[in-house]
């Protein structure tokens, strides 16, 4: 049928696409961890108590979001399903990447503090239902 071969074709595509951002972030990680290690150097310099502590702090939170979304990429060809869990994760952490770069450079305001911190809770609600729907799903099947 013409509708099979439609489908076929959207899940080879869909699938190489995937494929490709793939590793472009398995890519980006390789180049951010190699950089990581390169610029550790620059703590060496005793700029101050913090130097360039906030950098790093922030190039390595960044390399675990870009870890958290390989993650859902890499569950999708498992299981040709995107898991909300995962993506929810990467969600989590960069809100709280955001959240500790800026409460490091002092620049967070309490209005957008209890923004984030209302957002953070939406988010963990969300992951603890998708985690439950996920064990009831798996339990059923």
């Amino acid at each position: 049928m013409i509708s099979e071969k439609v489908r076929e074709y959207f899940d080879k595509v869909v699938d190489t696409v995937f494929a490709i951002i793939l590793i472009f972030i398995m890519l980006g990680i390789a180049i951010g961890t190699f950089q990581l290690f390169f610029t550790a150097w620059t703590l060496l310099a005793l700029e101050g108590i913090t130097g360039h502590y906030i950098d790093i702090i922030a190039d390595v939170l960044t390399l675990y979001v870009l870890i958290e979304l390989s993650k859902s990429l890499v569950e999708y060809f498992n299981t040709q399903r995107l898991r909300l869990t995962f993506i929810l994760d990467a969600a989590i952490v960069f809100i709280l990447r955001e959240v500790l770069i800026s409460l490091f450079k002092h620049e967070l305001k309490p209005e957008m503090l209890y923004a984030l911190s209302v957002f953070l809770l939406v988010l963990g609600g969300l992951r603890i239902g998708s985690v439950l729907l996920y064990e009831r799903e798996k339990h059923i099947a």
